[in-house]
This record gives C-alpha cells, structure tokens and sequence, in this order.
C-alpha cells in the first residue's frame, strides 16, 4: 500500500514510513538502504533518525544506532519524543554490557 501511495503522492516522509514495513518483511537491512537516499532531505526530520536508529540497532551496528539516536533526541519537538528515544538508548547499553561471568572467566589451555 506504501508503494502505491508513493505512486500518488511521493514524498521523503511517505518512503520512510514505508521502509518500516518493508523491514518487516524483508528485513532491517533492505529497510535501511531504502531510507538511505533520504537523508539529505530529512536531515531535519527527528523520525528519520529514530527510525534509521532501530534499523541499525537490529542490524547490531550499536555505535551508528547510538549516532542516529542521539540526533533524533538533539532533533525532539517534546520530552515525549527525546524519552522514547532515550528507551531505545537504555536497550542498546543495557544490551551491550557483558554479562556476568563474561570477561572474567579465564579458559586454561593444556599443552601436551
């Protein structure tokens, strides 16, 4: 339906909600270079970076998706918006922090 209503009334906006289905069906990475293009004309648009944040987030590229939050939180038109994105944030560090155990657990190699 997005492929249709870009037929009849294309716009930036238009592309990148359909990116989010897409992403749904054939995954983050498609998504992604679907909206990629778009970034000189919503390089102002807060959903933009929310949106390309996930995308990344679920690709597991966490240092870009931290980027794009962190420009859709600068981009934020209420404490809403900046909160949601903060949530996104919370996931991405809670995420990456080792868990217990890792890290610490030294693996002994024998040698004959």
């Amino acid at each position: 339906l997005y492929g249709a209503l870009e037929v009849v009334q294309p716009s930036p906006v238009v592309t990148l909600n359909r990116a989010v289905a897409v992403s749904k069906v054939r995954g983050p990475q498609a998504a992604l270079d679907l909206i990629e293009p778009l970034a000189p004309k919503l390089a102002n648009y807060f959903h933009f970076y929310g949106v390309r944040g996930a995308f990344l987030m679920q690709l597991g590229r966490n240092d870009e998706a931290r980027i794009a939050f962190d420009r859709a939180i600068a981009l934020a038109n209420t404490s809403a918006e900046a909160a949601h994105i903060r949530m996104h944030i919370d996931r991405l560090i809670r995420d990456n922090q080792p868990k217990a155990g890792e890290g610490s657990a030294r693996q002994s190699v024998k040698t004959k």
